[in-house]
């Protein structure tokens, strides 16, 4: 199951168009998953636009993942894809030759990509139990805190 992973770019706001473009689908099946999926529901703008965050753009490519690629039923892609953010908000996006399978929603996927490279080691080298524990804390702190930077200011 390679999967390939979509590189989400660094960005606060992503218009339909860009999601639909990294999604892989139409923008009518963007607005449709939106009334299905009530986890999926972006902001608008002044103009009254669609604008998505990068959890929407996460939870589009997850939503697509079950429906397309695991063959989920809706009724079975809303039930999983609740259990998955019910379960500690993570939701399997992005899979990694590291064993850190899980991807934080807010999390960017560029600084998974960072962390599995700074940490990955020859093959002649196993990695223990304690070591992928340790890489999951670290990577956990690291979505913590990209989930505190990318979280709305407060200050006008």
């Amino acid at each position: 199951m390679g999967r390939p992973a979509v590189a989400i770019p660094e960005k606060l706001f992503f218009k339909i168009g860009e999601v639909c473009e990294l999604a892989g689908v139409q923008a009518h099946v963007l607005r449709y998953w939106e009334s299905e999926f009530p986890m999926l529901a972006p902001q608008k703008n002044r103009a009254g636009q669609r604008v998505y965050r990068k959890r929407d753009v996460e939870i589009a490519l997850r939503i697509k993942e079950l429906l397309y690629e695991d063959q989920y039923t809706i009724a079975g892609a809303k039930k999983r894809l609740a259990n998955d953010l019910r379960a500690g908000g993570k939701l399997k996006i992005v899979s990694s030759e590291d064993g850190l399978e899980d991807s934080d929603v807010g999390a960017s996927q560029a600084a998974s990509g960072e962390i599995s490279r700074a940490t990955s080691r020859s093959s002649s080298e196993t990695r223990t139990a304690a070591d992928r524990k340790s890489l999951r804390k670290v990577a956990k702190e690291l979505r913590e805190i990209l989930a505190l930077l990318d979280s709305p200011s407060k200050r006008h």
